[in-house]
């Protein structure tokens, strides 16, 4: 891990990888959308609201696997002192936020027809919820971080404790009683009919591809925002 940790090493790598990212992961989000919105029959309970799955899911793992990135991020961070590990959890800050913001509101569009409510304040949704709340938090206490030029510390802190609600999340239909189906995917077992777990997989392949390219993306760009303010300040120094 530490051998990436020299900012031009990473950047040698992350110039080539990032396109790679965006571009398989566009191709295979666009195939998985025209499958599930044009080839998958309709739901016997859910009909034709059964589509929405394609975005839901693979928005709802984004979701809890960008918060899952900040705390490993964070780890290396306090741990290892990881030289780009504040930098990393930064950046997928954002598109973690977006889409545990577009879980919920396809998860409300969801819920309107097949429970006949936007909203009910179960543990799985309240939890999701909280979650947005947490990167929100995380984000401004991130950028005040980096605008005051004190350390990285207290963010990275403030993710681990939040990293508590990830697997309340994963295991709250399980705890408790919800209107939220429970599991349809566990280790070694699945109760989606194949015609819908296929493009399902892919959709949740493409978008995954899509995040870590954004993150990649981000990450450039912060180092690049950086670099130019400690040139500005070296500047201003010579000049002063």
């Amino acid at each position: 891990m530490h051998g990436f940790a020299n900012p031009r090493r990473f950047l040698a790598i992350a110039r080539w990888l990032t396109p790679a990212l965006l571009i398989s992961g566009l191709v295979l989000t666009a195939g998985a959308t025209w499958w599930g919105l044009t080839q998958v029959p309709p739901d016997r309970l859910m009909g034709e609201t059964v589509r929405i799955l394609f975005i839901h899911v693979p928005a709802a793992w984004l979701g809890m696997g960008g918060w899952t990135a900040i705390a490993l991020s964070s780890i290396a961070l306090l741990v290892w002192r990881h030289p780009l590990a504040a930098i990393a959890a930064r950046a997928s800050a954002a598109p973690g936020m977006v889409f545990t913001a577009v879980c919920l509101a396809t998860g409300s569009i969801w819920g309107r027809p097949t429970w006949g409510t936007w909203w009910v304040w179960d543990g799985r949704l309240t939890s999701m919820l909280v979650l947005l709340f947490l990167y929100a938090g995380y984000i401004a206490l991130a950028q005040a971080s980096a605008r005051e030029g004190v350390s990285q510390r207290i963010p990275a802190i403030f993710a681990l404790v939040g990293a508590i609600n990830i697997p309340i999340i994963n295991r709250s239909v399980v705890w408790w009683n919800s209107l939220h189906q429970p599991p349809s995917l566990t280790v070694g077992k699945s109760a989606i009919d194949p015609a819908y777990l296929w493009p399902l997989l892919i959709a949740v392949l493409g978008y995954s591809l899509l995040f870590g390219g954004v993150v990649l993306a981000r990450m450039r760009a912060l180092l690049a925002d950086m670099q130019a303010d400690a040139r500005l300040r070296r500047k201003a120094m010579e000049t002063a």
